[in-house]
């Protein structure tokens, strides 16, 4: 079987939709070896640079021009002759020759239509015109949570028939065991207190970072904080240097993903209370760290969460309070939950993913 990748954000997006593509073709080449993988873009980058090394896997680059993403891309897959066309982040190319090729699409979350604050008119109407035409131009399209196809059989008007839910895994290195060497170098690079709450994304409103703080104020529990700051952390910093919590929290930039895998070892809480997601990959990594977890009881959180995590109600930052103080008090329902969280999150695990994939595949070429 030959399948050819939108690889765009394969090469180009550090986390995210970047993490989601690097990670099913690298499940895919090892676990289906006998297939062949092509990554269509443009250009290549050093992300993901190991998967392209497999043997099964290869870059290729689209045809020169104006929108060859949208133009190029499906044709240049044709005439290597590929079974599948997969696109990793809800679009599919516009433009195909009459060669045979069946095409599946993932689609992540529709925040930009359930949350339209958060994005400009533009975007909105761009984002849904391209999600609409790749799920009606689809074979099938893959939804990452249960939520996810909920939505878009809501708001693209698609057919349940016409959707698989296919859970993401996360990167290999929450899984792994690290060195106790890198461990120590870890907490003395990013000067880490010897015991603290985590909070890992982007630093924007949806994720809602300042409920959390707010949560901590007047308490003495250190707050480490990991994500790309984006306007919104203004409004973050103005809240921290008037409650004077400058010491209390902690910012952090620079992060490989080793060393993101260590601190989330490290914490003894992780807290995600954003307000809607797709799927929520840090609840996944956290669970995987054996981290006790505090995420809200919306979205796909609980899907993703399991039942021994902790669920709070986002707009509520006193009950975010008392959760993040009834586990910073009770190390043995930690450890409890911990190890609860981690027995469920083996069904995240690389080998069942790929083996979901595959059948979807083969079943769409019967």
């Amino acid at each position: 079987m030959k399948i050819a990748f939108d690889a765009k954000r394969f090469f180009h997006n550090t986390s995210g939709l970047g993490n989601y593509s690097r990670d099913l073709v690298r499940i895919l080449s090892e676990y289906f070896p006998e297939n062949e993988y092509l990554l269509l873009n443009k250009n290549k980058s050093e992300r993901g640079a190991d998967i392209l090394n497999k043997p099964n896997v290869h870059f290729v680059e689209t045809s020169k021009g104006t929108m060859s993403r949208q133009f190029k891309m499906g044709k240049d897959a044709q005439q290597r002759n590929v079974d599948i066309f997969h696109g990793l982040s809800g679009e599919l190319p516009l433009k195909w020759d009459k060669k045979p090729v069946k095409k599946i699409v993932t689609i992540h979350d529709l925040i930009f239509v359930r949350y339209p604050q958060y994005y400009s008119f533009f975007d909105r109407k761009i984002h849904l015109w391209k999600f609409k035409k790749a799920a009606n131009s689809a074979d099938k399209i893959i939804a990452i949570s249960e939520q996810t196809k909920r939505d878009i059989i809501q708001f693209l008007k698609v057919s349940e028939n016409k959707i698989e839910v296919i859970y993401q895994g996360c990167h290999k290195a929450f899984k792994a065991q690290q060195s106790n060497e890198l461990i120590q170098n870890t907490k003395q690079k990013f000067n880490l207190p010897e015991r603290f709450v985590l909070n890992v994304g982007t630093i924007e409103e949806r994720k809602n970072l300042l409920n959390v703080i707010k949560a901590i104020k007047d308490t003495e529990i250190p707050l480490v904080v990991v994500g790309k700051k984006t306007k919104y952390f203004q409004k973050i910093s103005n809240f921290i240097m008037k409650n004077k919590m400058e010491k209390q929290i902690h910012f952090l930039e620079g992060v490989s993903m080793n060393e993101l895998a260590i601190i989330y070892k490290l914490a003894d809480i992780f807290v995600y209370p954003s307000f809607f997601e797709g799927f929520g990959i840090p609840v996944i990594e956290a669970l995987f760290s054996k981290t006790v977890t505090i995420t809200s009881n919306t979205s796909c959180l609980p899907e993703a969460g399991g039942s021994d995590s902790v669920y709070i109600t986002p707009e509520n930052y006193l009950d975010i309070q008392s959760k993040i103080k009834f586990l910073w008090d009770n190390e043995s329902e930690r450890k409890r939950r911990a190890d609860k969280g981690f027995e469920f999150v083996q069904k995240f695990n690389d080998e069942p993913i790929a083996n979901q994939l595959m059948s979807l595949y083969k079943k769409i070429l019967q």
